[in-house]
């Protein structure tokens, strides 16, 4: 999670307030009295956790589950002050799914996925597009989420990705899409079934975007030479 909004975070939800985190196992929110995740609690915290101090959740508000099942969320509708869901989305098979759960269940929260900028990057992860393990592009647009199912194509023609050390030119905000909500927010797939469909969605992002910023190494090389 981005540092300032983990700022906003806690300085912003009361003491009081009922905070969830679904799929916060990997890195879990102190400040979450609730947890919804398919891993177990002994196992939480591989790349640490987001806050300091001790965590609010334990093993009675662990909640074990796969959250895409299609069964309801163990909580009552508008039971949770605050529901924060980092780094989730992209990884699960039916992230429309946990958004309606997330619209049903809390009053306001926090939704943090990565950008198109880093899932369209080749060798982010290794010599392939984006993450392994990613399953969506996601496009996050006022107060709506849209979820583009991450097509094969994209690791196969250069006009669909940016090139290699592009993602090293890209700053933290850039590299995550963040979405503040209160009361509902909107969320869809948006289905293609034609390559009419899908080869300007890929291609027309990447030519827009890489327009203006240069390779990283060249990059590099006017910063030495702005502080020379």
């Amino acid at each position: 999670m981005l540092a300032s909004s983990l700022d906003r975070i806690l300085s912003t939800v009361g003491d009081d307030a009922v905070v969830l985190d679904i799929g916060g196992w990997a890195r879990p929110l102190t400040r979450a009295d609730w947890v919804v995740d398919l891993m177990p609690y002994e196992t939480r915290g591989l790349y640490g956790r987001d806050g300091a101090g001790e965590e609010r959740f334990g093993p009675r508000s662990w909640v074990r589950r796969d959250i895409c099942d299609h069964e309801p969320y163990p909580f009552e509708d508008g039971a949770i002050d605050f529901v924060v869901c980092s780094h989730t989305l992209e990884d699960v098979r039916d992230p429309v799914w946990v958004c309606s759960e997330m619209n049903r269940v809390a009053k306001a929260g926090y939704i943090e996925v990565p950008s198109r900028l880093e899932e369209q990057s080749y060798g982010v992860h290794g010599p392939w597009v984006g993450w392994s393990h990613h399953h969506w592009l996601i496009d996050v647009s006022g107060d709506e989420i849209e979820f583009v199912f991450k097509p094969h194509v994209i690791h196969a023609r250069d006009s669909d990705h940016f090139p290699a050390g592009y993602h090293r030119s890209l700053t933290l905000e850039e590299r995550v899409q963040t979405l503040w909500w209160e009361g509902r927010f909107g969320c869809r797939e948006r289905v293609m079934t034609t390559a009419a469909e899908v080869d300007p969605y890929l291609s027309e992002f990447v030519a827009a975007h890489q327009r203006g910023r240069a390779p990283d190494s060249r990059r590099r090389a006017r910063s030495l030479l702005r502080r020379n």
